[in-house]
């Protein structure tokens, strides 16, 4: 059988667009979503927004690690008033990364009564289930979108199964009830997930909104009820969506759950921006999930954020755990020396280098790199050839090997990458 086409298809289906472009402004910057445009990736604050200096140095960390917009949590008066002088913070430190304002229950009287807030922030998150109930919500959401298109900003219609508009829900339940063949309850709340946010996206374009101006997402927790959601909202409509699990959870489990659902996506050509909602476990930093995200986009060849580092898992042939130190040293570096070599050297986050362990793998691997090292496993002669653009050019031997291979690679960036 003839599969030689096989090889393409995944690729294919992962540079698949389906969306239409939407837009977040910032001052003279145009941030596009969709369309031709990368997979974006959003953050979000844990922050008291209410704490300037503390939000403002947050979206700075988040920005600096890969974030291309960050959303705060504007809930009170208090935290409204404190989003300008965020913003003017960030400015001040050169962070020109879009704020996202995240509104729930009384985001209709803060975006009307702050203006400098609504105008400050770059795009607006609204959820249809935490409008208001019965003859408000239509009133309240209307106070919303009527801003947004008065001051040309984008708008995230963002539906959440655990806060969804009951009325709907309870509607379609009904009218499930008197299907000769009823769904089940899964299926119904899929359904009101989608309706709920084609609804809304129909009814802000009625009050002004244009459809560059809208992202969609529902967002659930299960990961095949993630997929399912999405591929009904790829089929019924053209927004740019969003995508991410609503709670991934914390540590190894939520970043399998992330990595499985937005990968199942991404790869169908489903997603325009992406979050991995992680839990941070004590100590660790908010910028995972970000990291995460990064590696994400970076695995699916949809994106190149940092040199890549091939290392061997080890195994009875290197009980040496040399190479292991190397590869975390040279990863190490890449990635803190990455918020200056972007601009220092172009194309070096598509860099690939090899750290190996041992002679089974370890030339093929590094030939396959830019730059590769095999190192001796047990028993084998104390030598560790290096490849360089797939060809062997110089063996290493003696008690500096780690720190001989750390100066060729930083000689071979500088060659390849450097000002010519």
């Amino acid at each position: 059988m003839d599969d030689s086409n096989d090889l393409y298809i995944a690729a294919a289906a992962a540079a698949a667009r389906r969306s239409r472009q939407a837009r977040v402004v910032w001052g003279s910057r145009v941030v596009t979503l969709g369309g031709d445009a990368p997979v974006r990736v959003q953050s979000m604050t844990n922050t008291d927004t209410v704490d300037i200096v503390e939000t403002a140095i947050q979206v700075k960390q988040l920005a600096q690690a890969g974030s291309e917009l960050v959303r705060i949590t504007v809930n009170t008066p208090e935290a409204a008033a404190a989003v300008p002088h965020i913003r003017e913070q960030l400015d001040r430190m050169g962070v020109d990364v879009p704020l996202v304002g995240d509104f729930h229950y009384n985001g209709h009287r803060l975006l009307t009564e702050f203006p400098a807030m609504a105008q400050a922030l770059s795009k607006y998150r609204i959820n249809p289930g935490n409008v208001g109930k019965g003859e408000k919500k239509d009133r309240q959401f209307a106070q919303m979108i009527e801003v947004a298109a008065r001051l040309d900003k984008c708008v995230r219609i963002g539906v959440n199964w655990g806060s969804l508009d009951q009325e709907l829900l309870a509607g379609l339940m009904d009218a499930n009830a008197g299907r000769r063949e009823p769904w089940d309850a899964q299926q119904v709340m899929y359904a009101a997930l989608v309706q709920s946010a084609l609804g809304s996206a129909t009814y802000a374009r009625q009050l002004g909104l244009t459809p560059d101006q809208i992202v969609i997402s529902c967002k659930v927790s299960g990961v095949q009820d993630l997929v399912a959601v999405y591929r009904a909202l790829a089929r019924h409509c053209d927004y740019a969506l969003h995508l991410g699990l609503t709670e991934a959870g914390m540590g190894t489990k939520g970043t399998v759950a992330s990595a499985v659902a937005l990968g199942l996506l991404l790869q169908e050509g489903i997603g325009d921006t992406i979050r991995v909602s992680l839990t941070p476990q004590p100590g660790e930093p908010r910028t995972q999930e970000v990291v995460v995200a990064l590696e994400v986009l970076q695995a699916l060849g949809l994106r190149a954020f940092n040199p890549s580092v091939t290392a061997c898992p080890g195994c009875g042939r290197t009980t040496s755990t040399v190479f292991q130190v190397l590869a975390k040293r040279i990863d190490d570096h890449l990635r803190a020396m990455m918020p200056t070599w972007r601009a220092r050297y172009p194309g070096v986050e598509r860099l690939k280098i090899a750290v190996m362990g041992c002679i089974v793998n370890g030339p093929g691997e590094s030939k396959h790199a830019d730059i590769g090292i095999s190192l001796p496993g047990t028993g084998e002669a104390p030598a560790a050839p290096v490849f360089i653009d797939g060809q062997k050019a110089l063996t290493l031997r003696g008690e500096n090997i780690a720190e001989d291979f750390h100066r060729l690679v930083e000689d071979y960036i500088e060659r390849r990458f450097g000002a010519r």
